[in-house]
């Protein structure tokens, strides 16, 4: 019998390849727009909302406020060589009866979808390190705040409104404090006041910046980026934050420091984010801001990270 090292080549290669592939997770209220469903559940409960579904089995659920984004994230599969370098996976408190109506939708939209878990109820938030996912989405608050206790760069998808793009390009637009970045900064800021996180900022500007719940998905992402040429990428990445000079330097050299690109940084110096998303042409956009979460949902499709200083009682 052969040993396990003396494998074929390609199924070494294989093997690696699959440990470098983005995992995203997704909900189905964050996939398809489940409203009605999701409103009769809350009104009725679930005996109701199990023969709604059945009973609407073969009619067709329309696309969520995630979906072009998993359109986009799925379509690099189709640049990539022999293993796909994207995966994504369904994480449903549905029943696998329920769910049933969701799996027809991913079958006739013709996503790549075919791993799933439905929990019929249950947070799905266990099954995400099982899976190995890179980003959790999802429009259930409680299953994004469990993922992100657990580590996992997570976000609550946000009703939207969110016009199609034109460009085939995957854009992907992050804030920084307290996402890709520790919420330290916020902490001064909110404590102290503009001027001494300012100052803070300036004293330490060549001490690198804490990693925050977003900084593996980053990396991920970047990693899934070197794949392609830079100047002909399918995935492009920006930095809209609310910072402004000097407090700029520390973030441009912890990213280097990190080895991680990103294309576009905003420095907007507490300007609205929403205008300069749409500009961007963003798939999406990550903050932990809840008040610059609901500004930009206005505009591009919004993801809003439950973690840091913003978001305490």
């Amino acid at each position: 019998m052969p040993l396990p090292d003396t494998l074929h080549p390609n199924v070494h290669a294989e093997a690696s390849a699959h440990d470098n592939r983005l995992v995203v997770a997704i909900s189905s209220r964050a996939l398809f727009d489940m409203g009605d469903s999701h409103d009769l559940f809350e009104r009725e409960g679930i005996d109701a909302y199990r023969a709604f579904q059945i009973e609407r089995e073969d009619e067709l659920l329309q696309p969520g406020v995630a979906f072009p984004l998993v359109q986009k994230l799925l379509g690099l599969n189709k640049l990539s060589g022999d293993v796909p370098p994207v995966e994504v996976i369904l994480l449903s408190r549905n029943s696998g009866d329920t769910g049933l109506r969701i799996f027809n939708a991913i079958q006739h939209y013709g996503l790549e979808i075919s791993r799933a878990a439905f929990t019929s109820g249950a947070p799905t938030s266990d099954y995400i390190a099982p899976f190995k996912a890179d980003l959790f989405l999802s429009a259930n608050a409680e299953d994004v705040g469990r993922a992100l206790r657990a580590g996992v760069a997570a976000a609550t998808i946000l009703p939207s409104i969110a016009p199609p793009r034109s460009t085939e390009q995957l854009r992907i637009a992050f804030d920084g404090d307290a996402v890709i970045f520790g919420d330290e900064g916020e902490r001064v800021s909110k404590e102290q006041g503009l001027e001494a996180f300012h100052a803070s900022e300036t004293a330490r500007w060549a001490e690198p910046l804490s990693g925050g719940p977003f900084r593996g998905f980053l990396s991920a992402l970047h990693r899934l980026q070197a794949a392609f040429p830079a100047e002909d990428s399918p995935i492009r990445t920006a930095l809209v934050t609310a910072r402004s000079a000097p407090a700029h330097k520390r973030v441009i050299l912890t990213l280097r420091q990190w080895g991680v690109r990103i294309d576009e940084a905003l420095f907007l110096g507490g300007r609205d984010k929403g205008p300069f998303l749409d500009a961007f042409g963003a798939d999406i956009f990550f903050d932990d801001s809840p008040a610059n979460v609901e500004s930009a949902r206005r505009v591009v499709a919004t993801g809003h990270v439950p973690h840091g200083v913003s978001n305490l009682p």
